[in-house]
């Protein structure tokens, strides 16, 4: 914090890291920008870990929980959704939520989307009623005053400590949001925690995503726009219908295949794309030719102009540092272009502030080098440091490896898997978290293990995608014998404590799918340097993975219980050894037998029969 130098430091699950940066950065009496990936540490930081630091200390400090913007009500974009609904109607369920959210907006002090509880925050209805950064009119807004955003942004500029999260810091850094001043020139430290997920993150706002949903909410909000102003909407309506078309198209273009790299792009699919390069030119043409268009035509002229430059980009096959692909669901066509190294772009954003940079996680390390995360973000002149857990990990737990399983690639793997933990889940009476690197193999073991189990099954089998995530966990949670299936969401993040959590399975080694464009073209650049892609990309990124899943087991110094990684590459292939000195160090079970023992005695103990 004195010398605003860089520190990358990996402390274990226990260890108190939140405590070992929070209270330096009080005493210091420096004004600190905190950012994390999961809104519960956010919470958590702004509700209980600061206040109560700030006591203990003696130091009264002024703290700020800043959201992203699509978290707060915008009176525009209400303004317009009441106007669509006027003039073209929208759907039932569309209709109700906005009569929610009108009757709740004159009574919000925040604006914040989670104070409405009646409405999930995930309802489509709030896209129509928050801003994104291309969409708002910023100090041109005829709302500006009561902006709730910017009220919030205001707070966060008079306080001592801010919290954000990964994507907002991002943003900070990349985007410069026009109509807001920016938090990071006015902090002295940035306190990066749940810092392994922030190379994913910086690599999203370094490049860009278009989608059809994009340009087809572009149409809309032209069209409401032109309503509320009172515009003529003749003279575009051959523009948004070449729009509406061409995004039509698109989906038809790519119908057959979920993601193609641009080498593969077919000739309709170029062809669409250089329509609406043209016909969004025309319209922003347009726009620029309106008489006084005033602030909403004017920043839709820069969407229009945005979308044009961004087509380029896709359409420029010299772009040979950066990795472009489009990716088809069941909600349209999204166009990508991410940069192959995001090392030498982020550091020289970081070294344009003038602060300390401190990242932290339990899980940055591979072995005790730090080179695959630095490496990524271009810390390699960071100072590092390594703290094991606190927790009694040879005492309280197991790692077993069941024998006799098939490769990963077999197509009998699962069933393997769910015949291998069966008598373990008889032992712990359910209790577990059962993780899986595939969908398809998660709705397989869920079949499986519910077939196993019978209709008298002592235990509930949660599954994930069967209701939502904190719903699952919660119900996990209360039952106190539970079983949960889940995939890469449920790897971190989770915090389960006490004895309703204490098997943990790994169906496989959680290596990056290879089709992955990104991961595909980083791969092939440190191939044509001549590096080594397995050991210097893949393994470490497992690792870090790996290192996440396993630490779902342990979260308090009371807990106990049992991991069972279910891959035989861990025994067979030479990385294997990577990936088991990585781990906490865990006593190995020698059989079965040894594990369901360890089980009953330490459930016994605690008054839990199987």
């Amino acid at each position: 914090l004195r010398t605003q130098d860089r520190l990358i430091v990996e402390a274990g699950t226990g260890t108190g890291k939140t405590f070992a940066y929070l209270v330096p950065a009080l005493l210091s009496g420096k004004r600190v920008l905190v950012s994390t990936a999961a809104k519960t540490l956010q919470d958590q930081l702004f509700h209980r870990d600061i206040p109560m630091l700030s006591r203990a200390l003696g130091r009264p400090v002024s703290i700020a929980l800043l959201k992203g913007r699509a978290n707060y009500l915008c009176w525009h974009r209400l303004a317009l959704a009441e106007q669509q609904a006027i003039g073209r109607g929208l759907p039932r369920d569309l209709a109700r939520a906005l009569d929610r959210v009108r009757a709740w907006s004159p009574i919000s002090e925040r604006g914040e989307i989670a104070e409405l509880e009646q409405l999930s925050e995930s309802d489509p209805i709030w896209s129509w009623v928050t801003s994104t950064r291309e969409n708002c009119l910023g100090v041109e807004c005829d709302h500006f005053h009561r902006c709730h955003l910017v009220h919030a942004r205001r707070q966060a500029q008079a306080a001592d400590v801010v919290i954000v999260n990964h994507h907002l810091l991002m943003a900070d850094l990349v985007l410069k949001e026009e109509g807001f001043g920016d938090l990071l020139p006015t902090a002295d430290a940035v306190i990066i925690d749940e810092a392994h997920q922030l190379p994913e993150i910086a690599a999203m706002f370094l490049g860009f995503t278009l989608s059809t949903r994009q340009l087809q909410s572009f149409v809309r909000d032209l069209t409401s726009e032109l309503a509320l102003g009172g515009a003529a909407a003749q003279a575009f309506q051959a523009c948004t219908r070449v729009i509406e078309g061409a995004c039509a198209d698109v989906y038809e273009s790519l119908r057959s295949a979920e993601r193609i790299e641009a080498a593969a792009w077919p000739a309709s699919l170029i062809e669409c794309l250089e329509r609406l390069q043209a016909t969004l030119a025309d319209c922003a043409k347009r726009l620029a030719d309106e008489t006084a268009p005033g602030a909403a035509l004017n920043a839709l002229r820069r969407r229009a102009d945005e979308v044009v430059s961004r087509i380029a980009l896709l359409l420029d096959d010299a772009a040979a540092a950066n990795v472009r692909w489009a990716q088809a669901s069941m909600h349209g066509v999204s166009f990508h272009y991410a940069p192959l190294d995001v090392a030498k772009p982020f550091r020289a954003l970081t070294e344009g502030q003038r602060a300390a940079w401190i990242f932290t996680s339990a899980t940055l390390a591979v072995g005790e080098s730090f080179e695959h995360f630095a490496r990524r973000l271009g810390l390699d002149d960071a100072r590092t440091l390594r703290l094991g857990s606190p927790f009694d990990y040879a005492a309280q737990t197991l790692l077993y490896i069941p024998p006799h399983l098939d490769a990963p690639s077999s197509a009998r793997h699962t069933r393997q898997v769910i015949d291998a933990v069966a008598p373990i889940l008889s032992a712990s009476g359910g209790r577990a978290f059962l993780l899986f690197t595939s969908h398809r193999a998660l709705r397989e073991a869920a079949v499986l293990l519910r077939e196993k189990l019978g209709p008298q099954a002592s235990y509930p089998v949660l599954v994930q995608g069967e209701a939502p995530r904190e719903k699952l966990l919660e119900r996990f949670r209360e039952h106190g014998a539970a079983v949960l299936l889940g995939t890469s969401s449920f790897w971190e993040g989770v915090d389960v404590k006490g004895a309703a959590l204490c098997v943990v399975v790994i169906d496989k080694l959680p290596f990056a799918a290879p089709d992955d464009p990104v991961l595909k073209a980083r791969l092939e650049a440190i191939e044509r340097r001549g590096g080594n892609p397995f050991f210097e990309e893949q393994v470490p990124q497992a690792v870090i993975a790996l290192k996440q899943g396993v630490g779902r087991l342990m979260r308090d110094t009371e807990d106990f219980g049992v991991v069972v990684l279910c891959d035989q590459r861990l025994r067979t292939r030479g990385y294997g050894r990577v990936f088991l000195d990585s781990l906490p160090p865990m006593r190995r079970a020698q059989d079965l037998e040894e594990v369901t023992a360890f089980l009953r005695t330490r459930l016994t103990a605690r008054g839990h029969a199987a």
